[in-house]
Protein backbone atom coordinates (compact mmCIF):
# COMPACT_ATOMS: atom_id res chain seq x y z
CA UNK A 1 0.00 0.00 0.00
CA UNK A 2 1.32 3.40 -0.65
CA UNK A 3 0.61 6.67 2.00
CA UNK A 4 -1.54 9.70 0.19
CA UNK A 5 -0.09 13.00 0.48
CA UNK A 6 -1.91 16.20 0.21
CA UNK A 7 -0.91 18.90 -2.83
CA UNK A 8 -0.92 15.90 -5.61
CA UNK A 9 -3.29 16.36 -8.80
CA UNK A 10 -6.82 16.67 -8.00
CA UNK A 11 -5.86 15.12 -4.15
CA UNK A 12 -6.66 16.19 -0.88
CA UNK A 13 -6.39 20.07 -0.06
CA UNK A 14 -5.88 21.30 3.45
CA UNK A 15 -7.46 24.21 5.45
CA UNK A 16 -5.20 25.23 8.53
CA UNK A 17 -6.29 27.22 11.07
CA UNK A 18 -4.00 29.56 12.62
CA UNK A 19 -2.99 27.59 15.27
CA UNK A 20 -1.22 24.52 13.74
CA UNK A 21 0.33 23.38 16.54
CA UNK A 22 -0.05 18.99 17.18
CA UNK A 23 -0.07 18.19 13.50
CA UNK A 24 3.09 17.16 12.89
CA UNK A 25 2.77 16.73 9.27
CA UNK A 26 0.10 18.67 8.06
CA UNK A 27 1.49 17.88 4.31
CA UNK A 28 -0.01 14.27 4.70
CA UNK A 29 -3.50 15.58 5.93
CA UNK A 30 -7.05 14.58 3.85
CA UNK A 31 -9.12 18.25 3.27
CA UNK A 32 -8.96 19.31 7.42
CA UNK A 33 -11.10 21.96 9.10
CA UNK A 34 -10.87 23.80 12.43
CA UNK A 35 -14.22 25.17 13.57
CA UNK A 36 -14.09 27.73 16.25
CA UNK A 37 -17.01 27.00 18.82
CA UNK A 38 -19.61 29.41 18.62
CA UNK A 39 -20.18 31.81 21.50
CA UNK A 40 -22.76 29.67 23.36
CA UNK A 41 -20.04 26.50 23.36
CA UNK A 42 -17.25 28.34 24.22
CA UNK A 43 -17.23 27.33 28.17
CA UNK A 44 -17.41 23.65 27.05
CA UNK A 45 -15.70 23.04 23.49
CA UNK A 46 -12.66 24.95 22.21
CA UNK A 47 -12.93 24.29 18.07
CA UNK A 48 -14.40 21.77 16.01
CA UNK A 49 -12.20 19.50 13.98
CA UNK A 50 -13.51 17.77 10.96
CA UNK A 51 -11.44 16.22 8.33
CA UNK A 52 -12.75 14.49 5.21
CA UNK A 53 -10.91 11.93 3.27
CA UNK A 54 -11.55 10.27 -0.26
CA UNK A 55 -8.83 7.85 -1.13
CA UNK A 56 -8.29 5.28 -4.14
CA UNK A 57 -8.07 1.98 -3.51
CA UNK A 58 -5.27 0.66 -1.81
CA UNK A 59 -4.14 4.20 -0.59
CA UNK A 60 -3.24 4.83 3.05
CA UNK A 61 -3.04 8.36 4.79
CA UNK A 62 -1.06 7.72 8.11
CA UNK A 63 -2.13 10.79 10.09
CA UNK A 64 0.51 11.82 12.81
CA UNK A 65 -0.72 14.21 15.80
CA UNK A 66 1.07 15.33 19.25
CA UNK A 67 -2.30 15.54 20.83
CA UNK A 68 -3.46 18.60 22.76
CA UNK A 69 -3.69 17.94 26.64
CA UNK A 70 -7.10 17.00 26.82
CA UNK A 71 -10.15 15.07 25.48
CA UNK A 72 -12.23 15.07 22.20
CA UNK A 73 -15.63 13.61 21.64
CA UNK A 74 -15.54 11.80 18.48
CA UNK A 75 -18.65 11.60 15.73
CA UNK A 76 -17.86 8.96 13.29
CA UNK A 77 -19.91 7.32 10.78
CA UNK A 78 -19.99 4.07 12.64
CA UNK A 79 -20.02 5.29 16.38
CA UNK A 80 -19.35 7.88 18.64
CA UNK A 81 -16.00 8.07 21.17
CA UNK A 82 -14.42 9.41 23.97
CA UNK A 83 -10.63 10.17 22.88
CA UNK A 84 -9.00 10.44 26.54
CA UNK A 85 -5.74 12.55 26.88
CA UNK A 86 -2.42 11.42 25.36
CA UNK A 87 0.80 10.87 27.09
CA UNK A 88 2.45 9.84 23.38
CA UNK A 89 2.25 10.85 20.01
CA UNK A 90 -0.95 8.65 18.26
CA UNK A 91 -1.59 8.15 14.78
CA UNK A 92 -4.63 6.93 12.57
CA UNK A 93 -4.74 5.42 9.21
CA UNK A 94 -7.04 6.71 6.96
CA UNK A 95 -8.41 4.23 3.60
CA UNK A 96 -11.33 4.61 1.82
CA UNK A 97 -14.02 7.56 2.05
CA UNK A 98 -15.16 9.06 5.13
CA UNK A 99 -15.43 11.85 7.87
CA UNK A 100 -14.96 12.71 11.11
CA UNK A 101 -16.61 15.31 13.02
CA UNK A 102 -14.32 15.95 16.83
CA UNK A 103 -14.83 18.40 19.62
CA UNK A 104 -11.59 19.38 21.24
CA UNK A 105 -13.76 19.59 25.15
CA UNK A 106 -12.37 22.27 27.39
CA UNK A 107 -11.84 20.88 30.98
CA UNK A 108 -15.79 22.17 31.96
CA UNK A 109 -17.18 19.82 29.71
CA UNK A 110 -15.35 15.99 30.45
CA UNK A 111 -17.08 15.30 33.76
CA UNK A 112 -20.16 15.26 31.25
CA UNK A 113 -18.79 12.55 29.79
CA UNK A 114 -16.36 10.41 31.81
CA UNK A 115 -16.21 10.58 36.20
CA UNK A 116 -12.40 10.33 36.19
CA UNK A 117 -10.80 11.47 32.85
CA UNK A 118 -7.31 9.41 33.64
CA UNK A 119 -9.35 6.26 33.30
CA UNK A 120 -9.59 6.70 29.18
CA UNK A 121 -5.86 8.10 29.77
CA UNK A 122 -4.72 7.18 25.83
CA UNK A 123 -7.88 5.38 25.55
CA UNK A 124 -10.64 5.95 22.36
CA UNK A 125 -14.00 4.56 24.41
CA UNK A 126 -17.10 4.36 22.27
CA UNK A 127 -20.00 6.04 23.79
CA UNK A 128 -24.01 5.01 23.50
CA UNK A 129 -24.85 8.81 22.70
CA UNK A 130 -27.67 8.14 20.01
CA UNK A 131 -29.00 11.27 19.69
CA UNK A 132 -25.54 12.81 18.95
CA UNK A 133 -24.19 10.35 16.43
CA UNK A 134 -27.86 10.51 14.45
CA UNK A 135 -27.63 14.15 14.37
CA UNK A 136 -24.42 14.60 13.19
CA UNK A 137 -24.23 12.10 10.75
CA UNK A 138 -27.71 13.72 8.92
CA UNK A 139 -25.61 16.69 8.43
CA UNK A 140 -22.70 15.30 7.07
CA UNK A 141 -24.55 13.19 4.67
CA UNK A 142 -27.57 15.78 3.80
CA UNK A 143 -27.76 18.32 1.21
CA UNK A 144 -25.73 21.16 0.38
CA UNK A 145 -22.08 22.42 -0.13
CA UNK A 146 -19.11 20.81 1.83
CA UNK A 147 -19.30 23.78 3.80
CA UNK A 148 -22.83 23.95 4.57
CA UNK A 149 -22.75 20.77 5.71
CA UNK A 150 -20.13 21.17 8.23
CA UNK A 151 -21.46 24.04 9.57
CA UNK A 152 -24.94 22.40 9.90
CA UNK A 153 -22.73 19.36 11.66
CA UNK A 154 -21.26 21.71 14.16
CA UNK A 155 -24.98 23.31 14.83
CA UNK A 156 -26.11 19.86 15.40
CA UNK A 157 -23.39 19.24 17.47
CA UNK A 158 -23.54 22.72 19.64
CA UNK A 159 -27.52 22.16 19.76
CA UNK A 160 -27.13 18.07 21.45
CA UNK A 161 -24.28 19.73 23.39
CA UNK A 162 -26.61 22.38 25.18
CA UNK A 163 -29.41 20.45 25.78
CA UNK A 164 -27.60 17.90 27.94
CA UNK A 165 -24.74 20.88 29.60
CA UNK A 166 -25.86 22.05 32.84
CA UNK A 167 -24.70 25.49 34.24
CA UNK A 168 -20.90 25.19 34.84
CA UNK A 169 -19.47 25.80 38.21
CA UNK A 170 -16.86 27.21 39.95
CA UNK A 171 -14.61 24.32 39.77
CA UNK A 172 -15.50 23.97 36.14
CA UNK A 173 -14.60 27.34 35.34
CA UNK A 174 -11.48 27.25 37.49
CA UNK A 175 -10.21 24.47 35.09
CA UNK A 176 -10.89 26.14 31.95
CA UNK A 177 -8.70 29.32 33.35
CA UNK A 178 -6.25 26.37 34.49
CA UNK A 179 -6.33 25.08 30.98
CA UNK A 180 -5.96 28.60 29.35
CA UNK A 181 -2.97 29.83 31.63
CA UNK A 182 -0.92 26.93 30.90
CA UNK A 183 -2.00 26.72 26.87
CA UNK A 184 -1.89 30.71 26.26
CA UNK A 185 1.33 31.89 28.60
CA UNK A 186 4.82 30.69 27.83
CA UNK A 187 5.74 32.06 31.11
CA UNK A 188 4.12 29.14 33.06
CA UNK A 189 6.67 26.36 33.74
CA UNK A 190 5.81 25.16 36.52
CA UNK A 191 2.70 24.07 38.62
CA UNK A 192 3.69 27.37 41.00
CA UNK A 193 3.51 29.50 38.17
CA UNK A 194 -0.18 28.18 36.98
CA UNK A 195 -1.21 28.56 40.95
CA UNK A 196 0.05 32.08 41.26
CA UNK A 197 -2.18 33.06 37.96
CA UNK A 198 -5.41 31.83 39.44
CA UNK A 199 -4.84 32.85 43.16
CA UNK A 200 -5.20 28.93 44.26
CA UNK A 201 -2.88 26.90 45.54
CA UNK A 202 -0.49 24.32 44.06
CA UNK A 203 -2.53 21.43 45.30
CA UNK A 204 -6.00 22.77 44.12
CA UNK A 205 -4.04 23.10 40.52
CA UNK A 206 -3.16 19.17 40.74
CA UNK A 207 -7.16 18.65 42.25
CA UNK A 208 -8.71 20.16 39.19
CA UNK A 209 -5.94 18.83 36.35
CA UNK A 210 -6.78 15.11 37.84
CA UNK A 211 -10.89 15.81 38.10
CA UNK A 212 -11.16 17.85 34.49
CA UNK A 213 -8.39 16.61 32.55
CA UNK A 214 -6.53 13.44 33.54
CA UNK A 215 -3.44 14.69 33.38
CA UNK A 216 -0.85 16.33 35.50
CA UNK A 217 -0.46 20.01 35.34
CA UNK A 218 3.33 19.40 34.99
CA UNK A 219 2.39 17.23 31.74
CA UNK A 220 -0.02 19.62 30.40
CA UNK A 221 2.83 22.05 30.46
CA UNK A 222 5.89 19.98 29.04
CA UNK A 223 2.84 19.08 26.34
CA UNK A 224 2.86 22.53 25.29
CA UNK A 225 6.11 23.03 25.22
CA UNK A 226 6.92 20.27 22.63
CA UNK A 227 3.99 21.16 20.29
CA UNK A 228 5.48 24.90 20.29
CA UNK A 229 9.09 23.37 19.47
CA UNK A 230 7.54 20.94 17.21
CA UNK A 231 5.86 23.85 15.06
CA UNK A 232 8.77 26.12 15.02
CA UNK A 233 11.23 23.18 14.13
CA UNK A 234 8.58 22.50 11.05
CA UNK A 235 7.92 26.28 9.85
CA UNK A 236 11.51 27.11 10.53
CA UNK A 237 13.63 24.06 9.48
CA UNK A 238 16.96 26.18 10.12
CA UNK A 239 16.10 27.07 13.80
CA UNK A 240 18.70 26.81 16.02
CA UNK A 241 17.55 23.80 18.31
CA UNK A 242 19.59 25.55 21.52
CA UNK A 243 17.64 28.51 20.60
CA UNK A 244 14.54 26.87 20.52
CA UNK A 245 14.97 24.97 23.83
CA UNK A 246 16.64 27.91 25.79
CA UNK A 247 12.99 30.26 24.69
CA UNK A 248 10.72 27.50 25.50
CA UNK A 249 12.15 26.72 29.02
CA UNK A 250 13.66 23.83 28.70
CA UNK A 251 16.75 23.17 30.98
CA UNK A 252 19.36 22.97 27.39
CA UNK A 253 19.04 21.19 23.92
CA UNK A 254 19.57 17.60 25.75
CA UNK A 255 16.46 18.20 27.79
CA UNK A 256 14.39 19.12 24.30
CA UNK A 257 15.58 16.11 22.50
CA UNK A 258 14.58 13.58 25.21
CA UNK A 259 11.43 15.23 25.47
CA UNK A 260 11.39 14.40 21.38
CA UNK A 261 12.33 10.96 21.90
CA UNK A 262 10.10 9.84 24.97
CA UNK A 263 6.87 11.68 23.55
CA UNK A 264 7.66 11.57 19.35
CA UNK A 265 9.56 8.34 19.17
CA UNK A 266 12.56 10.69 16.85
CA UNK A 267 15.41 13.29 17.53
CA UNK A 268 14.53 16.72 16.55
CA UNK A 269 17.37 16.44 14.00
CA UNK A 270 15.48 14.02 12.33
CA UNK A 271 11.37 15.53 12.54
CA UNK A 272 13.67 18.92 11.13
CA UNK A 273 14.37 17.00 7.74
CA UNK A 274 11.21 15.01 7.85
CA UNK A 275 12.01 11.61 8.62
CA UNK A 276 8.71 9.83 10.38
CA UNK A 277 8.71 8.00 13.61
CA UNK A 278 8.57 4.02 13.15
CA UNK A 279 4.85 2.79 14.08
Amino acid sequence: MTTDDAGEPGGNRVDRAADGRGILYPAALPTFHREPAPEPLATWVRWFWIPEWDLAPGRVSRQHVIAFPASNLVVEQGLVALSGPTTRRWHRDLTGHGWVVGAHLRPAAVPLLVDDPGSVRDDYRPLDLPDLHASVVAAMTGPGSPAERRSAAVTAYGDWLLAVAPEPDDHALLANAMADAIDSDPEVLKVEHVAERLGVSPRTVQRLARRYVGLPPAAMIRRRRLQEAAERIRTDPSADLAGVAAELGYADQAHLAADFRTVLGLRPSDYRVGDRPAD
